[in-house]
């Protein structure tokens, strides 16, 4: 297992948009359907705004209608770490870089049941599109 990316508070914030700090260092949510959450056909991967590290294909995006991007699976094994969450009074699996702990958002066992069941519900803010990975 490769070494967890570790940086000051200071480092992140002179890194990152305020609003992707807010979220991905602080356990933040986005308003729904405030950001990039449309499915496409498009190839590609999405890594993370804070390391760079490949998470989610864009094959396994789908349409949950809930306002923020969501996924099936994450890339691989290792891609994400789930934690148990239970802030704001819910009982709640955490989604999280495996590389460099940025909350990404959480899991639901609502997904499409022709697949994995699974829905990785995920901020925008938290990922970048890499087009034809």
């Amino acid at each position: 297992m490769r070494k967890k990316i570790e940086k000051s508070d200071a480092e992140w914030r002179a890194q990152l948009t305020p609003e992707q700090y807010r979220v991905t260092r602080q356990q933040g949510t986005e308003p729904p359907f405030s950001g990039d959450y449309q499915v496409t056909d498009e190839h590609g991967i999405y890594h993370c705004v804070c390391c760079n590290a490949p998470l989610f294909e864009n094959e396994h995006k789908f349409e949950a209608h809930c306002g923020w991007p969501s996924f099936d699976r994450p890339l691989g094994q290792a891609a994400v770490e789930e934690r148990f969450d239970d802030s704001h009074g819910m009982r709640r699996t955490e989604v999280v870089c495996a590389h460099c702990d940025a909350h990404l958002g959480h899991v639901f066992p609502d997904g499409p049941p022709q697949t994995t069941g699974l829905r990785y519900c995920i901020n925008s803010v938290a990922i970048s599109f890499h087009p034809g990975e």
